[in-house]
């Protein structure tokens, strides 16, 4: 294996003035030179940045990257730039933009940078087997090995990428990008400018079985997956479909690789869930929630709005009111845990012997 080393992944110059037009961010300017003629070539971290560099700084942690970071410009707060003033270094190698999410800015910079460029042209591979009762919007691309069964809608400007399969009336809104080997069951529905990496399957059966004295009894799931517009959905996950009702994904949720996502559960408006979280069924997760990766939610909860489950979290129950919640033993030596694993099936009994000894003390200092 070589050496492992920065490669900056290098674009055409582009100058700050186009970037910014269509960022359209609140940002002050602090430079030696007027801010609109700078141009910059690649965005990268603070610590590896070099000339013609977009980088940024969201956390004070790495203040000490700043006075070696050769970016030609770097987003960055008042109070880090004010920190950064207050070292009495020559800043003036760097334009820096000054602006209240750094991140967010870096963000949008960077997708305008390396914002895709459209397919030269549209084209349906000859390998693609489409239902003559599909109807298949303007500049669609289709690639190889694709299916698109009957009665199937796919919007304009839609990309189908190798091996996808679209199952019968599933719709496809505009702009959206659908990876390699994702698997649309029948009568699902995607919104406008999703993204759906390679692997993910949407709407396949949600867990269902009612038990009887000669085994478990299929029932059948007759409900959708709907997604709404700007959703995003990493590689490898699943959202089934609802048994009665149907399970909802609305506009700008992110999913992570790995995801699973039961039948009849509901996300709310610009969730963000991160890899190898599972979600139980009927479940309604609300909006602005941050789900940690490996996070476990049980069936049938509610979880409030602006909710913060940490990594490795298991939820059991309602979740009314708005916070961070954690769930995690810290991880110790395995030696360590072998000695205190033991105690903690004994902890409602230690409590109740820590109550009576508090109670025979307070006795005996009364009547002292």
């Amino acid at each position: 294996m070589s050496e492992v080393s920065y490669k900056p992944v290098l674009v055409e110059p582009r100058a700050l003035a186009d970037l910014f037009l269509m960022v359209q961010a609140d940002v002050r300017w602090a430079a030696t030179e007027d801010a609109q003629d700078v141009s910059v070539t690649h965005i990268a971290p603070l610590d590896l940045a070099c000339e013609n560099a977009f980088a940024f700084l969201s956390n004070p942690k790495f203040r000490e990257q700043l006075l070696r970071c050769r970016a030609r410009v770097i987003a960055l707060t008042a109070t880090d730039f004010e920190w950064l003033q207050s070292q009495n270094i020559d800043a003036t190698r760097s334009t820096f933009a000054i602006c209240a999410q750094p991140y967010a800015l870096f963000a949008m910079v960077a997708q305008r940078l390396y914002s895709p460029a459209a397919p030269e042209e549209t084209s349906i591979h000859a390998s693609a087997v489409i239902a003559p009762t599909a109807q298949i919007g303007q500049n669609v691309s289709i690639g190889a090995q694709v299916t698109v069964d009957e009665y199937a809608q796919i919007g304009d400007n839609v990309t189908l990428a190798a091996g996808v399969v679209v199952g019968r009336h599933v719709k496809i809104g505009a702009n959206s990008h659908i990876y390699p080997n994702v698997t649309l069951y029948h009568d699902c529905e995607i919104g406008a400018r999703c993204i759906i990496h390679a692997g993910a399957v949407i709407g396949s059966d949600g867990f269902g079985f009612a038990p009887t004295p000669q085994g478990w009894y299929k029932i059948p799931q007759v409900g959708r997956v709907l997604i709404g517009n700007h959703v995003e959905i990493g590689s490898n996950s699943t959202i089934d479909r609802g048994a009665l009702t149907d399970t909802v994904i609305y506009d700008g949720v992110k999913i992570d690789n790995l995801v699973h996502i039961a039948h009849n559960c509901v996300v709310g408006r610009h969730t963000a869930i991160a890899g190898c979280a599972g979600v139980a069924g009927s479940t309604e997760i609300g909006e602005s929630c941050m789900i940690g990766g490996g996070a476990m939610l049980g069936g049938h909860l509610k979880i409030a709005d602006k909710t913060i489950v940490s990594g490795g979290t298991a939820i059991i129950s309602d979740i009314k009111i708005a916070g961070q919640y954690t769930g995690i033993y810290p991880a110790s030596t395995h030696r360590e845990w072998e000695r205190n694993a033991p105690l903690m099936r004994h902890l409602a009994d230690l409590r109740k012997r820590i109550r009576s000894l508090q109670k025979n003390a307070d006795d005996s200092s009364a009547t002292q």
